[in-house]
C-alpha cells in the first residue's frame, strides 16, 4: 500500500473531527473576545475577562441554551485549551522571582498556601460543604483564583457548577481583599515590602493583587505581583500532590483521577523560562495568548453550568469561602507582622 492510500483514511477523520468541534471552539473563541474587549474597553483594570467570561457563558447556557452541534468544542476548550494555557502560564515565572522574594517571604507565602488549602479543607468538612467543592474553593482561595479553581479540578473532578460557585467565591472575596487591605496598609503604617507581600501572598487573583497593591505605591506593587506569581508557582506541587492522592484513594465515584501530565510541562516551561527567557516583545505576546486561551476556558465553564444547580448549592459553600478568606488575610498579616 502507498503511503497516498494509508493517508485516504486519516483525512476524513481529521476533517470529520474537526467539523464536530469548530463551531463549539468558534462560540468559546466569540466569548472570550468579547470579555477580553468588555475588560480593556471598561476602563476597571480588576475587571478580570475570565469572570466575564464566565459570565456570559452562564448567560448563553440559561437563557437560550447550549447549541448541541456546539458540545464537542465547548469539550475541548474546557480540557485541551485549558491545559495547554496552564503550560504557557510557566513563561510569566522564574526561578529569580522567587530569589528576589527572599527566603523569608517564600517561607510565608508557601505557610498560607498550606495552611489555607487544609484550613479550608477542613472547615468544608465542619459546614458539611462537599468535598470537591471545598477543595476547588480552598485551591482558588490560597493559590490564585480563578485559574487555580479550574486547573485543580482536572484532578478534583468536580462538577461544572462546582467549579463556578468556587469561581465565585474568590471573585466576591479577592474583590473585597482589593478594596479592603490598601485601607487597612494605611491604618497599620505598613512598609511598601511588607504591604506587598501580605496582598501577594494573600489575595486570590492576579488582576485582584496588582489593584490593591499598586494602590500603596508602585514599590508595593511590584513586590505584591512577584510575590503573587511566586505563589502562583505553587500550584504545580499542589496538583500533582492532588492527583498522587486522588489515585490512591480511588475517586470510585467518578473514575481513577488522571495523572496531571501539563503540569509537567508547566514546570519544564517555568525552567526553560528562567535560563533562556523570551525577547520582551515575544514575551508579552505569549503572556496576551495565555490569558486568552485562558479566558476561552472559562467560556466554556460557563456554558456547561446549570444555574439551578448552582443555586440548589445553598450558602454554605458562600459561608466557606468567607471562613477561608478571613483565614488567609488574618494569617499572612501575622507571617508578614514578623518578618
Amino acid at each position: 500500500m502507498s503511503s497516498t492510500d494509508q493517508n485516504q483514511p486519516t483525512s476524513p477523520a481529521v476533517a470529520a473531527w474537526l467539523g464536530a468541534t469548530l463551531p463549539g471552539l468558534g462560540l468559546t473563541f466569540g466569548i472570550a473576545v468579547l470579555a477580553t474587549a468588555a475588560h480593556r474597553f471598561s476602563g476597571i483594570p480588576a475587571l478580570s475577562p475570565l469572570v466575564v467570561a464566565m459570565v456570559l457563558g452562564m448567560a448563553l447556557r440559561n437563557l437560550v441554551g447550549t447549541p448541541g452541534a456546539a458540545r464537542p468544542g465547548i469539550g475541548f476548550s474546557l480540557r485541551r485549551v485549558l491545559r495547554f494555557a496552564i503550560v504557557l502560564l510557566g513563561f510569566q515565572l522564574t526561578l529569580e522571582q522567587l530569589r528576589a522574594v527572599g527566603l523569608p517571604g517564600v517561607a510565608v507565602i508557601a505557610v498560607v498556601l498550606a495552611a489555607t488549602f487544609a484550613f479550608t479543607r477542613w472547615a468544608g468538612r465542619a459546614l458539611g460543604v462537599e468535598a470537591r467543592l471545598a477543595e476547588l474553593i480552598a485551591a482558588g482561595t490560597s493559590v490564585c483564583g480563578a485559574s487555580a479553581v479550574i486547573a485543580t479540578n482536572t484532578v478534583t473532578r468536580g462538577t461544572d457548577e462546582d467549579v463556578a460557585y468556587a469561581i465565585a467565591c474568590v471573585t466576591v472575596f479577592g474583590s473585597l481583599s482589593m478594596i479592603a487591605m490598601p485601607l487597612l496598609g494605611e491604618m497599620l503604617a505598613m512598609g511598601p515590602a511588607h504591604y506587598g507581600i501580605w496582598v501577594g501572598a494573600t489575595v486570590h487573583e492576579v488582576a485582584q493583587v496588582v489593584g490593591g497593591g499598586f494602590q500603596h505605591g508602585a514599590e508595593a506593587g511590584q513586590a505584591a505581583t512577584v510575590a503573587k506569581l511566586s505563589r502562583v508557582m505553587l500550584l504545580a506541587p499542589l496538583i500533582l500532590v492532588l492527583g498522587t492522592l486522588a489515585r490512591r484513594g480511588g475517586k470510585a465515584a467518578h473514575g481513577a483521577a488522571p495523572t496531571p501530565w501539563f503540569v509537567l510541562g508547566f514546570i519544564a516551561v517555568v525552567l526553560l523560562n528562567s535560563a533562556l527567557p523570551l525577547p520582551e516583545p515575544l514575551h508579552a505576546e505569549v503572556v496576551a495568548l495565555t490569558a486568552f486561551l485562558l479566558t476561552m476556558a472559562l467560556a466554556a465553564m460557563g456554558l456547561e453550568t446549570d444555574i439551578r444547580k448552582l443555586r440548589a448549592k445553598g450558602i454554605r459553600p458562600l459561608a466557606l469561602g468567607a471562613l477561608a478568606w478571613l483565614f488567609i488575610s488574618t494569617l499572612g498579616l501575622g507571617l508578614v507582622a514578623l518578618l
